[in-house]
């Protein structure tokens, strides 16, 4: 485990979903670190995170606002930062398609940001959060973060001496984030009636703290610029509704804008550079300065087949309508009952 007693990190979007998770993950199993920086825009998420987090309690908590479209900010907060976790984004498919030119800037230009001001301090590693939406991607939003994907991949080339490593770790649905569907549906359940995009739509399936233990992974064991991709089941939204309101009435919306019916988070071109680790896959750059055999004997790599594809259709793992319940209740609201 990556220990960060004596060390200082900083979240951008800490205030999110996951940077809740993970100032929660962090503050519980490295109690010495120096400084934990929570970096987000949003004055109103401060304040109210603040409040579980009391000063007096918990003096290494720092709350910085800022926004990464500023880099010059960006630089202030990470004077004497040891690690960044980029969270901070645009998510929103259809606000981000009416609004392209303000999910640019903080997706693409706010990464460009984060990368410069890394370079600009001392920060010694950086994990960047990306979707499965970057992997052909078929709204802005989508194409955005594969654009951050690639800068931050990018940014291990022309480092120079800079021991910096850059990686990114790309994951699907996390259950019970914010604006996500399960706490959607366990909202309109009391109406008697769950919308459903499309009866076929699957989802890859991960917890919040799944993605909190592959941030901490990648931040201790990458080494520049490998994409890391969990191996988590599948679920079918149908039976995300059966499992919340079985005795709704389920109504079939149509797909919106942008949406894919599967999610994808390895496709078959990116098969020739993509490594099983495990309990990962990796998609490695086509060009890095680590030797590729000492990569294999370190992590027991192998590469997988030509033509390999990794989507939530075609998985082999599925969780249940029952699977789902528990699930829910474990890691949503543990006064759930269906």
């Amino acid at each position: 485990m990556l220990d960060l007693n004596n060390k200082s990190l900083l979240i951008t979007g800490g205030t999110g979903s996951l940077g809740k998770a993970l100032t929660s993950h962090i503050l519980k199993n490295s109690p010495g670190i120096k400084r934990l920086i929570i970096f987000s825009r949003d004055e109103q998420k401060q304040f109210q995170m603040a409040q579980d987090y009391p000063a007096q309690q918990y003096p290494q908590l720092r709350f910085f606002i800022g926004d990464v479209r500023d880099k010059e900010r960006l630089i202030r907060a990470m004077q004497g930062v040891d690690y960044v976790i980029h969270a901070a984004a645009m998510k929103h498919v259809p606000i981000a398609e009416y609004n392209p030119d303000e999910c640019i800037k903080t997706n693409i230009g706010g990464a460009q940001n984060v990368v410069d001001a890394c370079f600009a301090t001392k920060v010694e590693r950086v994990v960047a959060l990306s979707t499965d939406k970057a992997c052909a991607p078929i709204n802005l939003y989508g194409a955005t973060k594969l654009t951050s994907d690639k800068l931050f991949v990018a940014a291990n080339n022309i480092k120079g001496d800079n021991p910096i490593r850059f990686s990114v770790v790309r994951y699907g649905n996390v259950m019970g984030s914010n604006g996500s569907v399960i706490p959607f549906f366990i909202n309109k359940k009391k109406e008697g009636r769950l919308p459903i995009t499309d009866p076929k739509m699957t989802r890859f399936n991960i917890s919040l703290q799944g993605g909190v233990d592959m941030v901490m992974h990648a931040l201790e064991q990458a080494w520049g610029g490998e994409i890391f991709i969990p191996k988590i089941p599948s679920y079918n939204i149908t039976d995300v509704a059966t499992a919340i309101g079985p005795n709704c009435e389920q109504i079939v919306v149509g797909i919106r804008p942008g949406e894919k019916v599967h999610e994808e988070m390895i496709t078959p071109s990116d098969s020739f550079y993509t490594y099983d680790l495990g309990k990962y896959f990796t998609i490695l750059p086509a060009t890095h300065k680590w030797s590729l055999v000492e990569f294999k004997e370190q992590f027991n790599a192998s590469l997988v087949e030509p033509g390999f594809a990794y989507n939530s259709g075609d998985n082999t793992e599925w969780e249940t309508v029952e699977s789902l319940r528990a699930l829910i209740k474990e890691h949503v609201d543990s006064t759930f009952e269906n």
